[in-house]
């Protein structure tokens, strides 16, 4: 695989998780004739319209049919096609869930599930359409590789990794187009292998998903107070690095988890059922969606309601060292 140069960086960012999916199993599909994509009524808005007409045997909308694409996408997989299915990832994850469960994880059939829409993502389309369950049920469904990329550029090195990978993988793309670059060269990804993005002595922020780039400006603004945060991009959720976890606890003083996903069983649950065997820990603080359903509002007014923007981050984070001192 070729380098990605700054201007296909810039134009990951402009498109989004949504859209730099559709580059790139568009350019995977000239090397790779078994991959197979198909659909739920989302060709148009998870901008797979050119993949479509340059590919139209390598295509298929189902329409809204969450649970019938993933039985086709099952037996596809078992006749040796490599095949991505995806739709709003609320629908994949709940809609269709006993049939990721049985048909996908039981079967251990190769077939990437690609939510899109995650957390907070769809804004006025409402609480029906919010996808911040999706890490809690995935998480439970044994045999899955889940993993959430931060920006545009992970996204699609995230697409190229796991079409190595016979195996069922859950793919969670969050946030909107103009997506904050996270990533602004090009870098070695490698599933299941944690990113330490900054070092810090006092902070171990642990992230995923776009709470990555807002954890970044949060340690920026938590060093002008005098507080030295890590930032850590867990971009695999499931398998966890938890070798990297572990040694983050043995010199921080306190571990933070921050998601666009509920505070219960996604990330920071994850690393909290992680560091429960460990004899000594810091304590553990997870920032994430409240248990209650949202208002609706447009993204960035979701973001602030809910605490997750970096300067919102750093407060909390300021108030929690000062209550642990």
């Amino acid at each position: 695989m070729s380098p990605f140069s700054q201007l296909q960086i810039r134009m990951y960012s402009k498109l989004g998780m949504r859209g730099s999916f559709s580059l790139a199993v568009e350019e995977l599909v000239k090397t790779e004739p078994s991959l197979f994509v198909i659909t739920a009524d989302l060709g148009l808005l998870t901008g797979l319209s050119r993949f479509k007409e340059k590919y139209p045997d390598h295509f298929l909308n189902v329409g809204i049919a969450e649970q019938n694409m993933i039985g086709i996408a099952a037996g596809m997989a078992k006749e040796g096609m490599n095949v991505f299915v995806t739709t709003y990832s609320n629908f994949l994850s709940m809609r269709a869930y006993e049939q990721i469960r049985i048909q996908l994880g039981y079967m251990d059939l190769n077939v990437k599930v690609v939510g899109t829409g995650s957390g907070l993502a769809m804004g006025m389309s409402g609480n029906t359409h919010y996808g911040i369950e999706d890490i809690s049920l995935i998480r439970a469904v044994p045999g899955f590789t889940l993993v959430s990329p931060s920006d545009g550029l992970e996204t699609v090195k995230v697409m190229h990794e796991i079409l190595k990978y016979n195996c069922p993988v859950y793919v969670r793309l969050s946030g909107v187009m103009n997506l904050p670059v996270v990533y602004k060269e090009d870098y070695s990804f490698t599933l299941g292998k944690g990113v330490i993005l900054r070092k810090g002595t006092d902070i171990s922020i642990i992230a995923t998903g776009t709470m990555v780039y807002e954890s970044l400006v949060a340690a920026d603004l938590l060093s002008s107070s005098g507080l030295s945060a890590s930032v850590i991009n867990i971009h695999t959720i499931k398998p966890l690095d938890v070798d990297l976890i572990t040694r983050e606890c043995l010199h921080s003083k306190l571990i933070v988890t921050i998601e666009e996903h509920s505070i219960i069983g996604g990330l920071g649950g994850a690393i909290a059922e992680c560091i429960s065997g460990l004899v000594h820990h810091p304590p553990l603080i997870r920032i994430g969606l409240p248990d209650l359903f949202q208002t609706v509002g447009d993204y960035q007014y979701l973001l602030k309601e809910n605490g997750l923007t970096g300067p919102q981050i750093a407060d909390r984070l300021n108030f929690e060292m000062h209550r642990f001192d």
